[in-house]
């Protein structure tokens, strides 16, 4: 019979499948990038326990907790993990490393699978999370693109994805655009937890021997802090700047932000902050832009009045190299048009 070995964070790649048998909740709030839920407990069955802990004694906690794992964990072996060929090595982990993780990692070894079991669970990890966050954006390249708003930025980066490079996509992580207009369609963002998480898990891949190219941002991305860390390599980096015609910006805005131009309301909405540095007579014009459908003209006022005057206070100031930048000078933002700035580049 096999017991299950600890393995600690730097040890997860030796593993073919993570799995997080916390419960639904605390797996939703944050997991190790790639894991799987396998619950032992599920939120109100933690709760169950959990109250019968303190309001009876730990015994009848532990004998009906192991009561519901048991049959959780036979759940699991009937079902999520059915198919999973002799040769497979699991890595379990739990909120501290202890008796959940425990019991799934030993009946998985029972089996016969090269089982794993994380040292100290999640808390663990995420202290190496928060660790490394603080030490690996000091020993990368960063390029940093930077732009006016809809000069074509996060496409850049996808263009250069393709072609090969490395590249850091700090509004994918956070599932916002970066701007007051930024929030997703039907996509809520992540908690500052699973930032975290992803980011430490795109940072640890990157070869430090090559550049890693990087939008500039701000500290906030919708919700989510931007790591100090990482901004203050971010802001001595090397920049890289795109310039190109309203009309072009005008157009590729209009076609990243199409979800306004079907709902007017919800885009004035979103612009109501902006009324003490506007003002109302602004923000009504804007408004009656919207409802009339004259979108062009509304995304370039929204360009010359507010975004582009921010951009020069925020960027020049906060991106020290940026005065020596490779000017990338575009006539058009589709993806032909980058491809051809970007060649050689990398």
């Amino acid at each position: 019979m096999q017991n299950p070995r600890v393995a600690t964070v730097s040890q997860l790649s030796d593993f073919d499948e993570i799995i997080d048998v916390r419960s639904p909740a605390e797996y939703a709030e944050d997991h190790i990038p790639g894991a799987i839920s396998a619950p032992v407990l599920d939120d109100e069955q933690r709760a169950e326990v959990g109250t019968l802990y303190t309001q009876a004694s730990p015994f009848v906690a532990k004998k009906r907790g192991a009561a519901l794992i048991a049959r959780n964990i036979a759940h699991h072996l009937e079902n999520l993990f059915d198919d999973r060929p002799k040769q497979w090595k699991p890595l379990v982990y739990c909120w501290r490393g202890g008796q959940r993780s425990g019991a799934m990692a030993h009946i998985l070894a029972q089996v016969g699978w090269s089982t794993g079991r994380l040292d100290g669970g999640y808390k663990t990890y995420r202290r190496r999370v928060m660790a490394d966050i603080e030490t690996l954006p000091g020993s990368l390249d960063f390029r940093v693109v930077c732009g006016p708003t809809g000069s074509g930025k996060s496409r850049l980066l996808h263009v250069l994805h393709e072609q090969g490079a490395q590249v850091l996509d700090l509004e994918a992580l956070a599932q916002h655009r970066g701007s007051l207009l930024g929030n997703l369609p039907d996509e809520v963002q992540p908690s500052q937890k699973m930032f975290d998480s992803r980011l430490w898990d795109a940072l640890r891949r990157f070869d430090t021997q090559r550049p890693v190219y990087v939008e500039a941002e701000s500290k906030k991305i919708g919700l989510i802090n931007t790591p100090e860390s990482l901004l203050l390599q971010m802001r001595n980096a090397e920049c890289l700047s795109i310039e190109a015609p309203v009309a072009a910006r005008v157009q590729l805005l209009m076609e990243d932000y199409e979800h306004f131009l079907t709902n007017p309301e919800l885009l004035v909405q979103r612009l109501t902050p902006l009324l003490p540095l506007h003002g109302r007579q602004v923000l009504d014009h804007w408004q009656q832009l919207a409802e009339q459908g004259n979108w062009a003209e509304l995304v370039e006022k929204l360009l010359t009045q507010h975004y582009d005057p921010a951009y020069q206070r925020s960027t020049a100031h906060n991106f020290t190299r940026l005065s020596g930048a490779r000017v990338l000078q575009l006539d058009s933002l589709d993806d032909a048009a980058l491809r051809a700035a970007t060649s050689g580049t990398l």
